[in-house]
């Protein structure tokens, strides 16, 4: 009943759309159900009746919208992760022939990590969608089965809680299998393969709500497990280090010591520099960009100082521009960062310039500058955001048939077909396509005041 609100016959008008999604007050008490049974619908037809070039609404940024709960409140439930783990230990410790542990509750089901990459496998389109792919989980007998055949034993120590689903007997688990290197035939005999957790990003239908909260699982669970890698020596006694409370946090193993160590997460902000009087907006380009790429200005918060402060120091040092004003717009987790920070904390900023001359570091950025909101318009092309998609979805499918065994990122990124656009920006995937889309589509005001603020806030 409430898809009939976007009948396929009529094109929607997706400023009103838009509306319901960044303010559900707008909707009926029920709103964050609405929200999420018409967010995919809703876009899936603006992208359909709209030009190439739109505003891109989504309810979540990619890797946020975990839907796995990982804490409780009471200990004792069975889904709480101390619980949890004395349930898994007593699995283990079953004899491996009694065939009884896919039948007790709660279920197990677990991810393997190899190399940073999760276990996926593809599935077919519904006819007018290309390819999709999923997570492949597998349950706690299959793993132990596929691990024995190693010759290696699975431990509890070796699983990390990821959490459970409300209303599903399940709890889930990650496990990073990158010593195991017989285990790539075996899950390719299943039509699984170990993939880029990038390749998914670009791969992921972000008008699939199913997709989007298996990559937001899969971002998570990489954070911890790599966390896990570079976190195995205490940094106050240099002794081992050794899993607590199920995997989310670590003990320096060291009686004298006992040091608590949690995950690592790594904030930055990313900002939009707006230069209000002329209409334009500051972008810049990293050598490391692929081609005609340019995206919003970066940089990591420094100790003792804001997240606005930062905003303004990044943007001093990196393009010489001194910023006045700051307006928080979101935040993303970002879990395919550099393997040495398991995940950054993208912090988004509107930034409003109080100078306009531009001079650039060049030991930061290759070059930067001042876009028209015409120019803007024309480079936030969806077309060439969808051919990526839908190359990379081919891509893992080919990956998962065991017919690719290459994965380039550059090629996700920069599909080249036909005349092309001068330059183009960071696709849905990335917080940076938002702030430069919110500001090209006119998302940076609200109320009759004037007043600078994101109306981002209630949807991302």
């Amino acid at each position: 009943m409430l898809l009939s609100l976007f009948p396929s016959s009529s094109p929607p008008n997706c400023a009103f759309i838009s509306s319901l999604l960044l303010n559900p007050r707008r909707t009926s008490p029920a709103s964050p159900f609405f929200l999420r049974a018409v967010t995919a619908r809703a876009i899936s037809l603006c992208v359909r009746t709209t030009s190439t070039t739109m505003s891109v609404n989504l309810q979540t940024h990619a890797f946020a919208g975990n839907p796995l709960r990982s804490t409780i409140p009471k200990p004792g439930d069975p889904f709480s992760p101390s619980s949890a783990l004395e349930t898994l230990r007593s699995r283990l410790m079953e004899s491996a022939s009694s065939g009884h542990s896919q039948l007790l509750s709660p279920s197990f089901q677990v991810l393997p990590f190899r190399k940073g990459r999760p276990l996926a496998s593809s599935v077919d389109g519904d006819g007018a969608s290309g390819p999709n792919w999923h997570l492949g989980w597998i349950g706690l007998a299959d793993c132990r089965g596929f691990l024995a055949k190693s010759g290696v034993e699975l431990t509890a120590e070796s699983l990390v809680f990821l959490g459970f689903m409300p209303d599903e007997d399940v709890v889930y688990w990650a496990i990073d299998v990158s010593s195991e290197s017989s285990l790539v035939p075996e899950f390719g005999g299943k039509r699984l393969c170990f993939v880029e957790l990038r390749t998914l990003m670009v791969a992921a239908d972000w008008t699939d709500d199913r997709v989007m909260a298996d990559l937001a699982i899969a971002g998570h669970a990489r954070a911890l497990l790599e966390w896990h890698k570079l976190s195995r020596f205490c940094g106050s006694c240099g002794a081992n280090t050794v899993p607590a409370e199920a995997g989310r946090r670590k003990q320096c193993s060291n009686e004298t010591c006992k040091a608590r160590v949690y995950p690592r997460i790594d904030p930055v902000v990313i900002m939009l520099v707006i230069d209000k009087e002329n209409d334009r907006v500051l972008l810049s380009r990293q050598s490391r960009f692929v081609p005609r790429m340019w995206s919003c200005l970066a940089g990591f918060i420094e100790p003792g100082e804001s997240l606005e402060e930062a905003v303004r120091r990044e943007t001093f040092e990196e393009a010489g521009i001194e910023v006045g004003e700051v307006v928080y717009h979101s935040s993303q987790p970002w879990p395919v960062g550099p393997n040495s920070m398991p995940c950054q904390l993208m912090v988004g900023f509107l930034a409003y310039a109080k100078t306009l001359e531009i001079n650039v570091d060049k030991t930061e950025l290759e070059d930067a500058k001042w876009l028209s909101r015409e120019d803007v318009q024309k480079a936030l092309s969806l077309a060439e955001y969808k051919k990526a998609q839908t190359t990379a979805a081919a891509k893992v499918e080919q990956m998962c048939k065991g017919v690719e065994k290459g994965q380039s990122l550059s090629a996700d990124f920069n599909v080249e077909s036909g005349e092309l656009a001068p330059m183009f920006f960071p696709g849905p995937s990335a917080i940076a396509h938002h702030l430069i889309s919110s500001w090209v589509h006119g998302q940076t005001t609200i109320g009759g005041g004037g007043r600078q603020i994101s109306t981002s806030l209630s949807n991302l």
